[in-house]
């Protein structure tokens, strides 16, 4: 949350304007110095919960502001009167005098003055609906610019706004254009400085903006560069940027001054870009923590990638030509998980020959992803069949995909879903858990509250990329039962009726780390359940943003770690299972997961032993007196 102060330089004191109990930001001067514009929000507080996975899908608006400075003077959003004027009597014509030269007016500088007694009671709200407004400039006098969402969220994803203007005169808003990424008024409020989706522009300011005029070249620009020089400033930034930004001042132990001499001794010798990245690396990894990443710079040369098209599915050769071992069938309603060979007219199943790809025969052992070349997005025919001899085939038009990653991922899932259900006679839910951010909080939402209604869970966190707190998920999980309601029909109902008063258990592995790091000791902590699997990777530090280089690489510095009451642990450590269990590859081919059949067995005897007993409910109550 933050306050606006405003500072007296006569008294050299600060005074606050807001009480503090709304995120008040982007204050901002009226040229004829009684007004003060400033956006504040009421709704912030949940995006403001610091590196909360629970912020998620929070969305915050807020309010445009504009405080009276003087006392004494009206304010200009004040009540105006709906009585008609009369009409006022006609003045004797007069003869004109002599047009004198003109004068300019002396510019006077303006004196602001500022009561501070009542200046809370002296702020009101612009008459504008509830969005979220950013980005304030003035043009002239009640002539206030702004940028327009329809909500911003704990995370802000950069999508472009409406400039708007709203005239204090009119008292009403006009957007002057739509969809702006960023912008900046000329100091003298002629021009303005527009960044559009593609490309930048300079615009005469006025009631509409005109961005095709003035476009900037800037796909023109052409920089020499001398990349000798280029890796001697990226290296001197590099350190730099670990000297001031990492968080712990003593660097792990490492004179980090020392180390910066021991490995500028490679610079003289570099030949290309990647040389200087593999010093960076051994330069950070004395550090010895996680969350230390590197990216290359951007390329100098264009090479063109030749994507390919998939259909979502595994082959065998048999009888010499490829069939379908397995289809993958995703959401065909959802873009991200479309299933080409399970789309409406195309029905393609398990068993069945891919013959040819646009007429022309295919047999193994050629290469068939070769035929794929640049379909992924369009129109592709193939011809399948029963049988290798081509009989009774049918030749169709697919759309092939550029990924299948979601497709195999979403069937691992489901599969999973259905493997616990079965096992279990429908009592065990089971979530997956991709990582602690957007995906891992869509996920758990998708799949918890379906299955809500059983006695147990077995939350799976293996794989788990990492992100934000996983307060979301633990503090759903451990959710305690507190009454229910009687229902003249059906089920009473539990509140919370999302609760499992069950058995829980989380899987674990070394492919998890960060967030994934976080989750399960969170849940060990907590007292949820036992961890089954393997140690997760150990990287419980994070990194706020990632320094651009100037040559366009990257370079992190971990600006904060974990700790509790134990000390810094986690880092380089990890969180060990209470059950240990290893997958080995033999398990993979198979198709055997023994660390999900440990977690059945451990959850099925645990709620064998300690079965979920719900109260039953009591007499309805007689309250006649009688």
């Amino acid at each position: 949350m933050q306050t606006i102060h405003l500072w007296s330089v006569a008294e050299k004191k600060s005074y606050a304007l807001t009480d503090g109990l709304s995120d008040a930001r982007e204050p901002i001067f009226d040229p004829n110095g009684k007004y003060l514009y400033f956006t504040a929000s009421t709704n912030a507080g949940p995006t403001s919960d610091w590196f909360s996975q629970s912020t998620i899908d929070i969305r915050q608006t807020n309010q445009i502001y504009l405080a009276v400075l003087p006392k004494g003077v009206a304010s200009p959003l004040a009540k105006e009167s709906d009585e008609e004027a009369g009409t006022p009597a006609p003045e004797p014509a007069k003869e004109e005098p002599k047009k004198a030269e003109e004068k300019k007016p002396e510019t006077k500088p303006v004196k602001v003055e500022i009561d501070f007694a009542r200046l809370g009671q002296r702020i009101q709200a612009l008459p504008l609906p509830p969005a979220h407004y950013s980005n304030l400039q003035i043009s002239t006098t009640g002539q206030l610019l702004y940028q327009k969402r329809p909500f911003m969220g704990a995370f802000p994803t950069g999508e472009p706004g409406d400039l708007a203007r709203f005239d204090l005169t009119k008292r009403k808003e006009e957007v002057l254009l739509e969809k702006v990424g960023n912008y900046e008024l000329s100091r003298d409020g002629k021009r303005v400085l527009l960044a559009m989706k593609d490309s930048w522009a300079i615009a005469d300011y006025g009631d509409k903006l005109d961005p095709s005029k003035r476009r900037l070249g800037i796909d023109t620009v052409e920089v020499r560069v001398d990349p000798r020089a280029e890796w001697k400033q990226i290296y001197e930034e590099a350190y730099r940027l670990h000297r001031d930004w990492f968080y712990d001042p003593n660097y792990h132990g490492v004179d980090l001054a020392a180390n910066r001499e021991k490995y500028a001794q490679f610079l003289p010798h570099i030949a290309v870009r990647r040389d200087l990245t593999r010093i960076l690396q051994w330069f950070g990894s004395e550090l010895t923590v996680g969350h230390f990443y590197l990216s290359d710079a951007d390329p100098l040369t264009t090479i063109e990638n030749i994507p390919g098209g998939l259909l979502g599915a595994d082959y065998e050769i048999v009888n010499g030509r490829y069939r379908f071992r397995k289809v993958y069938g995703g959401l065909n309603w959802n873009p991200e998980l479309r299933a080409p060979l399970t789309e409406p007219g195309i029905d393609v199943v398990e068993g069945e020959y891919l013959l040819a790809v646009d007429g022309k025969d295919l047999r193994a052992p050629e290469n068939l992803y070769a035929r794929f070349e640049r379909t992924a997005g369009r129109f592709t025919e193939i011809t399948v069949g029963p049988n290798p001899d081509g009989s009774g085939s049918r030749t169709v038009r697919v759309v092939p995909i550029e990924n299948e990653g979601q497709l195999r991922n979403r069937d691992w899932v489901e599969r999973n879903v259905r493997y616990v259900t079965e096992k279990t006679n429908g009592r065990i839910a089971y979530v997956w858990v991709p990582n602690t951010a957007e995906a891992g909080h869509e996920y758990f939402k998708r799949y918890f509250y379906p299955q809500a209604t059983r006695e147990g869970i077995i939350v799976d966190e293996r794989y788990n990329g990492g992100g934000l707190v996983a307060d979301y998920v633990v503090d759903i999980l451990r959710r305690p039962l507190l009454s229910f309601w009687a229902t003249r029909y059906g089920s009473d109902l539990k509140t919370p009726l999302a609760s499992m008063q069950g058995p829980k258990a989380m899987l674990i592995d070394e492919n998890a780390g960060s967030g994934g790091d976080f989750l399960p000791w969170s849940f060990k902590k907590l007292g949820l359940g036992p961890l089954i699997g393997r140690r997760t990777w150990g990287g419980l530090v994070g990194i706020l943003g990632y320094p651009d280089l100037m040559d366009g690489g990257s370079i992190t510095s971990p600006n904060l770690a974990f700790w509790d009451e134990n000390g810094f642990g986690i880092e380089n450590v990890g969180v060990p299972p209470d059950i240990e269990v290893e997958i080995t590859p033999a398990d993979y081919v198979a198709g055997r997961d023994p660390q999900l059949d440990k977690a059945i067995e451990v959850v099925m005897k645990e709620l064998e032993a300690h079965p979920v007993t719900l109260p039953k409910r009591p007499a309805f109550p007689v309250k006649t007196g009688r």
